[in-house]
Formats: structure tokens, C-alpha cells, sequence
């Protein structure tokens, strides 16, 4: 069987776990150096996680383009 390639860098993955835990204790913010207030889903502060690690040159899919 063959071995597959990673989608996410384990850096990336740790940048989701850190930022899983300020988001379950309340302290992950949102916006542009955290002016935007609380982040209000999970799916929010994965998103704001794969960003800071995608800015940090690790290894992390592009965001998919939204379909109208």
C-alpha cells in the first residue's frame, strides 16, 4: 500500500490545535490583529488558523474559490 502524500504540514496542524484552544477558551479573535472581536464557530477559527500558517509559509491548501 501506498504511503500518501500530506494535505496539511504537522506545522499547520499544530497552528489548528493552538488556535482550537484560544477559540475554546474565549480568547481567539478575529480580523486584522484581533480588532474584530471574538471568534463566534469552529469553523471560523480553523479558517483564521490555516491563514497564520499559510502566512507563515507551511504547508496548507489554498482557499477554494467560492462558486456563484
Amino acid at each position: 500500500m501506498a504511503k500518501r502524500k500530506r494535505k496539511y504540514s504537522r506545522g499547520a496542524q499544530k497552528e489548528v490545535k493552538n488556535e482550537m484552544h484560544r477559540y475554546k477558551r474565549g480568547k481567539a479573535k478575529s480580523g486584522k490583529g484581533g480588532k474584530g472581536g471574538n471568534v463566534k464557530s469552529r469553523k471560523q477559527a480553523i479558517a483564521i488558523a490555516l491563514s497564520k500558517a499559510r502566512k507563515k509559509g507551511k504547508k496548507a491548501p489554498k482557499k477554494s474559490k467560492k462558486k456563484s
